[in-house]
């Protein structure tokens, strides 16, 4: 009876690493909304 336990559990990284990139993809939304969202003044 040969038991192997797998070193590295791939779900998790997985899940780890699609919410890391979905919390980066939404910083750098907000930060692209935030810098086009400033007041624009015109000069006449």
């Amino acid at each position: 009876m040969l038991h192997t336990l797998p070193l590295v559990d791939w779900t998790n990284g997985i899940v780890m690493i699609g919410v890391f990139g979905l919390v980066c993809v939404g910083l750098v939304a907000m930060l692209l909304i935030f810098m086009n969202s400033g007041k624009k003044e015109e000069e006449v």
